[in-house]
């Protein structure tokens, strides 16, 4: 299911208009917002949007926006994201794709990853699931992937942020023995930070307890992209 950012981004849009005009932002696709912002807006709205919004994935919403490259390598870059966000869909279909400005943000709930109770080992499920995004991952081998573990606010604070650490770093292991490149991919553990349910309601922890991943481009994929668009 493909989400739009564009509310979220409202605050990005008016420190761009400065310099790109109110009307012209008003009309532009996800891809011209990006190409449309820079580098200093992006970097300073990803630092509050990523520490301050009290609403749930805030900051792997925030690490994307804040690495924002702007201009027309940005505008190309991100036709090669909304590409890639398109056949992650098709590949995991109820995944939850976000394309924000240059870069994804893919949310995995419990129902297509998930791990063994209070453990970091992955389900047998779970690793299907992550086997679909696998050629993917390796046909858009020019990016970087943070994994993001999360947990509901169930028990000790300290057992959470641990297991929230173990679990991204079992889906980054994963993904690595099944050939993509360890260099690609960092791990954070968040505990139950950036909860997008309450959790009040075995729903709501159901919905918290996830791995969220923020794909963008690489130094390579940002060189070539400005070597192209030079020729």
């Amino acid at each position: 299911m493909k989400k739009s950012v564009s509310l979220l981004l409202t605050g990005v849009f008016a420190i761009a208009s400065v310099s790109t005009g109110c009307e012209a932002m008003k009309n532009t696709n996800n891809t011209q917002r990006g190409a449309g912002i820079g580098v200093a807006a992006g970097a300073v709205i990803g630092g509050i949007l990523g520490n301050n919004l009290g609403k749930g994935g805030n900051t792997a919403l925030g690490a994307v926006i804040g690495g924002v490259v702007g201009g027309a390598v940005g505008g190309s870059i991100g036709n090669k994201m909304d590409k890639q966000a398109r056949e992650i869909e098709q590949a995991l279909p109820g995944a939850e794709v976000n394309r924000v400005e240059e870069g994804i943000v893919l949310v995995l709930g419990e129902n297509s990853v998930n791990f063994e109770t209070s453990k970091s080992v992955l389900t047998n499920v779970a690793k299907a699931n992550l086997d679909k995004v696998v050629p993917v991952f390796q046909s858009y081998a020019d990016t970087d992937i943070v994994v993001y573990g999360y947990t509901d606010s169930t028990g000790r604070l300290e057992f959470n942020q641990k297991l929230s650490e173990d679990r991204a770093a079992s889906v980054r292991n994963y993904l690595v023995s099944k050939g993509l490149a360890a260099s690609r991919f960092k791990t954070r553990g968040m505990g139950p930070n950036d909860p997008i349910a309450s959790n009040e309601t075995v729903e709501g922890r159901s919905k918290n307890r996830r791995v969220e991943f923020t794909i963008t481009a690489n130094e390579k994929m940002i060189k070539d992209t400005e070597a192209e668009l030079k020729n």
